[in-house]
């Protein structure tokens, strides 16, 4: 097997200077750890202009999708990392699946607007990387076998001389966000799904509403606000076209190394507090609360049978249980599943009978799909979807696009939801739905409002950043 060529750069503990240097390129893409201040994260990947750009075809099924990613894979080839160098991208695939990608995995209704239009699925096949490890503090440029001697000259030059200054138009709102539900709907669409849950339906099912602002300027520059005020493990930058996405996610969707998968769903939330007393006391109740151990041991079940159908059998665990992680404007109750791969199944098999993940959907989760088309007026594009590398080893990483911006047509989009179950309070879950972006949409709204327009919540009350 061929083995990578490597070039150590000066180790860089935020990746937005490399970033800068490639960011208006064809194909570019960050998936950032939010380092040095988030601490879950170890590496950093960032690549341009692929080799081929892989988006499905408008029949094609999910899994004749995956059938073409094996391929274009298989066109680039194995490849190994020199001895003794521990890096998760030896070449391969980069981007991101939109949560609406479910439908070509399993036949689900059609009532919610697509009013965003954006592709199900955006892949590259990259024969480069720049990683940055923050546990061994370095950042090399990785180039698979396959590239040629004049590419990779070119980019160790790109990397090595001064960085040129661009000129970007800053990042504005033009308005402030509101959302496509008055709080007078949100408690119906809410009295809707405790119903289907008391008919037997379904156990739980995550309901969302959605924010949007009219906007201009550069996305990149948003993207480095919301970096700068809420640093998460999962983070990623993605250019498309009309604009970007921008996702600061704190969950994993499904990690596989060396044959070991992982998943650590985020189920139970409760707001940070500017008071340490009070913030301690709100992880206490969140850690003791009956409520959100039973929404998250409904969401770990079902992700063990999700993992199940590609993982060996009796090789499915659950090590963590009930784990409390807090960021800058929440605290969340995490889980871990774990597995080994069966030999005969691969990353993709593992994606085709685990997408879209269990945490944001319900249980049992085609019936909550179905639930969710009926009852969100609009379709939730890349919320809730996923950002993932995949490499030509098997390698895999990948986040649930949670706290996330879309930045398309001169429009900001962003999510927050929560599971609903039949005891759930609807105005605790509102409040909780806007607790999860407040972050998010109190940093945009702090850049330039025009016509003196005034930051505020949906039902017009503002909307405090958190801390």
């Amino acid at each position: 097997m061929c083995t990578c060529t490597l070039y150590s750069l000066p180790y860089q503990a935020d990746p937005g200077d490399f970033f800068e240097r490639i960011r208006k390129a064809d194909g570019a893409i960050l998936l950032d750890s939010g380092r040095p201040v988030a601490t879950r994260g170890r590496y950093d990947l960032l690549s341009a202009w692929p080799l081929e750009n892989l988006v499905p075809a408008p029949q094609e099924s999910g899994n004749a999708f995956f059938d073409r990613l094996r391929r274009a894979l298989a066109t680039l080839g194995k490849a190994q990392l020199p001895a003794g160098v521990d890096l998760p991208f030896a070449g391969g695939i980069m981007g991101y699946l939109n949560y609406d990608f479910g439908r070509r995995l399993e036949r689900l209704p059609t009532q919610a607007q697509d009013d965003l239009m954006l592709p199900d699925a955006r892949l590259g096949l990259y024969g480069w990387a720049l990683i940055t490890d923050h546990e061994l503090q370095t950042s090399q440029l990785v180039f698979h076998p396959t590239l040629s001697k004049a590419e990779c000259s070119r980019l160790t030059d790109l990397f090595t001389q001064p960085i040129t200054s661009s000129q970007s138009v800053p990042f504005r709102l033009e308005g402030p966000f509101q959302a496509n539900l008055t709080k007078e709907h949100y408690r119906k669409q809410i009295e809707r799904t405790q119903a289907y849950i008391t008919a037997g339906d379904c156990y739980q099912i995550n309901f969302t509403q959605r924010f949007q602002a009219p906007c201009s300027g550069s996305d990149w520059h948003a993207y480095r606000a919301l970096r700068a005020a809420c640093p998460t493990p999962f983070s990623g930058y993605l250019p498309i076209e009309g604009g970007a996405i921008l996702s600061h996610s704190p969950e994993r969707f499904i990690q596989v190394r060396n044959g070991h998968v992982e998943t650590r769903p985020i189920k139970g939330t409760r707001p940070r507090s500017l008071n340490p007393a009070e913030d301690a006391a709100l992880a206490d109740a969140l850690l003791a609360s009956p409520k959100d151990r039973a929404e998250n041991v409904m969401i770990v079940d079902l992700l063990r049978n999700d993992l199940g159908r590609s993982c060996r059998v009796g090789s499915v665990k659950v090590p963590e249980l009930f784990t409390l992680e807090s960021y800058p404007n929440v605290h969340h109750l995490v889980s871990s599943v774990t597995g080994e791969l069966a030999a005969n199944c691969d990353v993709f098999d593992l994606l085709a009978g685990s997408f879209p993940g269990g945490s944001i959907t319900g249980a049992p989760k085609i019936r909550a799909m179905e639930i969710i088309d009926e009852l969100e007026p609009t379709r939730r594009s890349i919320y809730c979807g996923s950002l993932l590398y995949i490499d030509v080893r098997g390698e895999m990483d990948s986040s649930i696009a949670i706290r996330s911006v879309l930045i398309k047509d001169g429009m900001a989009s962003c999510w927050g939801g929560g599971a609903i179950v039949r005891d759930s309070e609807w105005q605790d879950e509102y409040d909780e739905s806007v607790a999860k972006v407040r972050v998010l949409l109190s940093t945009l709204e702090a850049q330039v409002l025009t016509n003196g327009a005034t930051p505020c919540s949906p039902d017009g009350a503002l909307l405090p950043c958190s801390p």
